[in-house]
């Protein structure tokens, strides 16, 4: 289907079914995320896929007692690297010298622009780790929707509690924003056959001469 078909027919489902997403599809979704556009192309996140029937009941109190999270095939966890060091943009230059078959030295002025971002304080370095998170979500929820895999978006839920249940601290990450994949319990979700509702697009866009 196309992408605005897709999108017409995704909403942040509310109850799920628990019928197990086939492994190929999610690894379809998992490689755009991958592929998914960030700052510098740097990816300052990680994200944890969790389909353990029994983490999954203990993050649900977590997340405001949400269905989605036990109900769901997979959950995905978007979290953000708690720091931006120097070890970090090192890793990220040799990774780039492998590929590209090219020298760190030859990528200089690139990395003394990341490096700029050292001088800034650790608490805007998230912020700004943590917007790239939403990048690679919205990628995520479009990839899905192709697929017609349902999923739900979700920042409901106790950060400081997640991060300790699942050790992020130790992993040097932080929870950001979860997903939840999976297919839509049609006898349940009382929004699943209600109008999808936007602005008018007269409204939304702003066209400037």
């Amino acid at each position: 289907m196309s992408i605005t078909t897709a999108l017409h027919w995704r909403y942040a489902t509310k109850r799920m079914n628990g019928t197990k997403i086939p492994k190929q599809k999610l690894d379809v979704i998992l490689d755009a995320i991958s592929l998914a556009p960030s700052s510098f192309g740097l990816q300052p996140y990680s994200v944890l896929v969790i389909e353990n029937e029994q983490l999954l009941e203990k993050i649900k109190p977590i997340a405001m007692m949400q269905p989605q999270v036990t109900e769901a095939s997979a959950l995905l966890v978007f979290a953000t690297w708690d720091k931006l060091t120097s070890e970090k943009i090192d890793l990220y230059f040799e990774n780039i010298a492998k590929q590209r078959n090219v020298t760190v030295e030859s990528m200089k002025p690139m990395k003394s622009t990341i490096e700029e971002q050292l001088k800034h304080s650790d608490a805007d370095n998230f912020i700004w780790n943590s917007k790239q998170t939403y990048i690679a979500l919205g990628v995520a929820l479009v990839a899905a929707a192709e697929l017609e895999i349902d999923s739900t978006p979700m920042e409901g839920f106790d950060k400081k509690q997640l991060d300790e249940l699942l050790n992020l601290k130790e992993l040097g990450l932080q929870s950001s924003v979860l997903m939840t994949l999976g297919y839509r319990d049609i006898k349940t979700d009382y929004l699943v056959k209600l109008k999808k509702v936007r602005r008018d697009k007269e409204k939304l866009f702003i066209q400037f001469p």
